[in-house]
């Protein structure tokens, strides 16, 4: 059988905070610096710290250009994907290539474990917005949450991003995921307030487990309490959980009513319904969660395996 051929983008898919967003995926599927329990995605493969040159440049950047040719033009172009994108050794000349042929403003969504190290936050600075993540006040709930690898640690992370904001010219949102039962309680929030004062970002994004998290003690806090934790952050802070499920409006539900037929048909895991679809991991899972939510589709577990069927 011939190997399928690796693609880089996808999308572009809707999103709150940024509109129609044109994906760049990078690095391999649950390669990361963290294994955060919240993850969507589930559990990480690959823990690492190690940067090298995952893919090939010219490759990533080639496909874009055509990707450009046949949308039309996205809100941004993202690159985020199903690993930490600052773990690819070349991604500066990644957002460099791709502003010489695209005027789309470029965007890293990142975990931001990385940025103590310099070499990582010159190679990001020709983006044009970053969103790196910031999801516990203290180093225990840190290593609870996150659960990074063991070179990264909890102060030189937070300093990192300090210095990051410090010298990036362009606009930084700095990412807060709260997480119910763990990170939700007033004491934690007041930790966190007091490093993002010091970060000193542009804006505040409070995030969720708005869908199935890698484990399940990584609690949702409904929408009540996210805005009551906003306006504790002040008035540079949003939720941007997407309790809405934008993927269900306008041109995109469509996708789902094809998620939908397939299940139908028979079970399948999130890597079938990718394959079978030709969708990337990161749309898979928000359509699986609307289907749920609505409760059109049910899940199961089989050895060990998600599986997702029609009703």
């Amino acid at each position: 059988m011939q190997e399928k051929k690796k693609t880089y983008t996808f999308g572009p898919v809707p999103s709150r905070r940024l509109g129609r967003s044109l994906g760049i995926d990078f690095v391999p599927f649950k390669t990361c610096s963290y294994d955060c329990i919240y993850c969507q995605l589930g559990r990480t493969t690959a823990k690492t710290m190690k940067r090298k040159e995952y893919c090939p440049v010219d490759a990533v950047v080639n496909e874009v250009k055509e990707k450009l040719k046949k949308v039309s033009p996205p809100d941004y172009i993202t690159l985020s994907g199903s690993g930490e994108p600052t773990l690819h050794s070349r991604i500066g000349d990644i957002i460099s290539g791709i502003k010489e042929i695209s005027d789309v403003p470029v965007a890293v969504l990142t975990n931001g474990s990385l940025f103590w190290i310099e070499e990582v936050r010159d190679a990001v600075s020709g983006a044009d917005l970053i969103i790196p993540s910031l999801d516990a006040g203290s180093e225990e709930t840190f290593l609870r949450v996150n659960r990074p690898e063991s070179g990264i640690l909890f102060k030189e992370m937070v300093e990192g991003l300090r210095v990051l904001r410090e010298n990036f010219m362009g606009p930084l949102w700095l990412e807060v995921f709260i997480t119910g039962g763990i990170t939700d309680y007033d004491e934690e929030i007041a930790k966190i307030k007091g490093l993002t004062d010091y970060i000193a970002p542009d804006r505040i994004q409070l995030n969720t487990a708005v869908r199935i998290p890698a484990e399940e003690y990584a609690g949702l806090v409904d929408i009540q309490r996210m805005e009551e934790i906003s306006t504790f952050f002040g008035p540079s802070c949003e939720v941007i959980a997407d309790y809405a499920r934008v993927h269900s409006l306008g041109e995109f539900s469509s996708t789902g009513d094809d998620v939908l037929e397939l299940l139908r048909l028979r079970p399948c895991s999130v890597d079938d319904i990718s394959a079978g679809l030709s969708l990337h991991r990161n749309e898979v899972v928000k359509y699986v969660q609307e289907l749920l939510d609505k409760k059109l589709i049910r899940m199961e577990k089989r050895r060990g395996e998600k599986l997702y069927t029609g009703r």
